[in-house]
């Protein structure tokens, strides 16, 4: 599917602290924890549990949201389809990087390994 600029603009406007439940149902319903949920996501934002309370306070959009993140730099392994978009194709850099956030919650639910999700390299 193509990302249309409509699409972009909602994505924009969303509020993170509306979608942010959803992610905790989504994982715990797959028997992953709220804690591995802040892990991945501190992997990708480089926010950890007290930054990432304040964000859902203020009840910021996911525009805010990125703006306010540090991209983790292995952000880019992050490739697949989720909601029916190739990653790697979105050329809107929010929408990539929400779509990133979206697929590790994704794999988190599925059950795949930590070290997986997070990219980590092999030693």
């Amino acid at each position: 599917m193509k990302v249309t600029p409509e699409h972009n603009a909602r994505i924009a406007k969303m509020k993170f602290f509306s979608v942010y439940p959803h992610y905790i149902t989504k994982v715990e319903k797959k028997g992953r924890t709220k804690q591995e949920l802040h892990q991945v996501i501190e992997w990708l934002t480089g926010f950890d549990e007290g930054k990432l309370q304040d964000l859902i306070n203020q009840q910021v959009t996911f525009e805010t949201f990125f703006q306010k993140a540090a991209l983790n730099p292995n952000a880019h392994l992050i490739k697949g389809v989720i909601c029916g978009y190739r990653i790697e194709e979105i050329d809107n850099e929010l929408t990539r990087q929400v779509r990133y956030l979206d697929k590790l919650v994704d794999e988190l639910a599925r059950g795949r390994k930590m070290e997986k999700i997070l990219r980590e390299e092999k030693k």
